[in-house]
């Protein structure tokens, strides 16, 4: 996995869509593979509770037929926190604050997954 990929894709999109605070790429266990954020989030913690709420969240949709999952979104008082699904392995956490364009961010990370996704399927060359 190229991480400097990984990376560049995470800033990309905070630059991209203002009011993105913080940035997690997990697989769906739960395990941090990647965080750009601030020191008062905790990215192993975040991405634990980002793939317990995706996993319900897949079920939820399952359970009402309402086809695949795109995305889940928590609002709270100061911002909200999208998660997305990256494939079927991984999966994507953005935290923005009250002035996100929600709707933008959506919009931009389309994309992005699919690059992400990309960087972490990739296979690494032989002998490396």
């Amino acid at each position: 996995m190229d991480r400097q990929a990984l990376a560049l894709e995470m800033r990309g999109l905070r630059e991209q869509v203002p009011g993105i605070t913080d940035t997690v790429v997990a697989a769906v266990d739960g395990l941090l593979i990647a965080a750009d954020t601030a020191d008062s989030i905790d990215p192993e913690g975040l991405a634990a509770l980002a793939a317990a709420g995706l996993g319900l969240a897949r079920r939820t949709a399952d359970a009402t037929a309402r086809g695949a999952l795109r995305r889940m979104v928590t609002y709270g008082c100061h911002g909200c926190a999208a998660v997305y699904a990256v494939g079927d392995t991984a999966l994507m956490v953005v935290v923005g604050d009250e002035s996100m364009d929600v709707d933008a961010l959506h919009r931009a990370t389309r994309p992005t997954l699919r690059r992400i996704d990309s960087i972490l399927t990739e296979e690494a060359p032989e002998g490396v």
